[in-house]
């Protein structure tokens, strides 16, 4: 499998009239800035709150990988339900599954950027450049990182193109008013769906449920969006996030939410090429392949299917893992080198 250039790939994609597709894992928001969105700076954000339960379960985990501790809290308390009728201590391990998830959340909102003017120009150009050509009619760009640089990229960038499916909607539709009687709802996912081309896979730190809607926050003439959500988290509302465990707990999470399964089934049906940046496909990652594979075989048609996959690797241990793994996915496998995209004006 030979190593190619980013650039061959997309001129070869364009010419070739392939619907383009992007995944984008947290290796995006690595090449932003790798001090602020590593793992290991969120793990040490978590031990930094020094909570006895959360020192407790690292120790007894000998990890400090969330997705390993949730999977392995997740795993305890199906056993409990089958060995023990102990409501206490079920209740611990809610509250432990609670307070790393909560955690996870207050760890990336307290690292990120303060506001989108942040960012430098050169690098929002650079960065709108590299998502423009998945944002056509038949092009999809779907995330599963929880910050909101993505976010924040398409909207300084007043791209018309991006649609994340969200709108406002007239609550009093059923009579007439004047029009500056009007009166709209929060911007709730839905009234663009159709449309969709924008996907937060994972949820992100903009997007809430309400319980009946997804809700989306945004800027208002006195706060910044990092202060809006602050708020919402002050009243005990939290963003949609999917944290931890395998991936049937992580696809389990995702189907209990219509925006996360409307997102996931979009990727199982994506057609043409599939480019990814900055996603691993770790042993947690099982949910996407499938999603993926769905998508290679779904289709009898060469139309209406995905053909190829073009996977960006960052180092000689990304080649050697991705070759290992080539075989689990039923279309054809590519790889370019992540260092060839120059994705934030480096």
């Amino acid at each position: 499998m030979e190593i190619e250039k980013y650039s061959d790939c997309l001129e070869y994609l364009v010419k070739s009239k392939r619907d383009l597709n992007l995944l984008m894992g947290n290796g995006f928001s690595m090449a932003y800035d790798s001090q602020i969105f590593s793992y290991n700076v969120l793990q040490n954000f978590l031990e930094s709150l020094s909570d006895p339960l959360l020192t407790s379960l690292f120790e007894i985990v000998e990890t400090k990988n969330l997705e390993i501790i949730m999977r392995q809290l997740g795993l305890f308390a199906r056993m409990l339900e089958v060995f023990s009728e102990d409501d206490e201590l079920k209740e611990k391990i809610k509250h432990a599954d609670t307070l790393l998830k909560k955690g996870l959340i207050d760890a990336v909102k307290k690292l990120h950027p303060e506001h989108v003017f942040t960012i430098p120009e050169k690098k929002m150009q650079a960065c709108y450049e590299f998502l423009a050509p998945y944002l056509s009619e038949t092009g999809n760009l779907f995330t599963t990182n929880y910050d909101i640089l993505l976010y924040w990229v398409l909207m300084r960038s007043e791209c018309s193109i991006n649609i994340d499916g969200f709108g406002r909607e007239r609550e009093n539709s059923d009579e007439y008013v004047p029009e500056d009687e009007l009166v709209f709802s929060e911007l709730i996912w839905g009234p663009n769906s159709e449309n969709q081309n924008v996907h937060y896979v994972h949820g992100a730190l903009h997007l809430f449920d309400n319980g009946i809607d997804i809700e989306k926050e945004s800027y208002d003439s006195s706060q910044y969006l990092l202060q809006n959500i602050e708020k919402r988290m002050e009243k005990m509302e939290y963003p949609v996030f999917v944290t931890g465990g395998d991936g049937n707990n992580k696809l389990s999470q995702i189907m209990h939410n219509k925006y996360l399964t409307f997102c996931y089934e979009k990727l199982s049906g994506i057609t043409g090429s599939l480019v990814t940046f900055g996603f691993n496909f770790g042993p947690y990652d099982e949910h996407i392949i499938d999603a993926i594979n769905s998508a290679a075989l779904h289709g009898r048609k060469a139309k209406n299917k995905l053909h190829s996959i073009y996977i960006g690797i960052f180092s000689a241990d990304d080649e050697r893992y991705i070759r290992s793994i080539e075989k689990k996915f039923k279309c054809k496998v590519r790889i370019y080198h992540s260092k060839s995209v120059n994705i934030w004006g480096h």
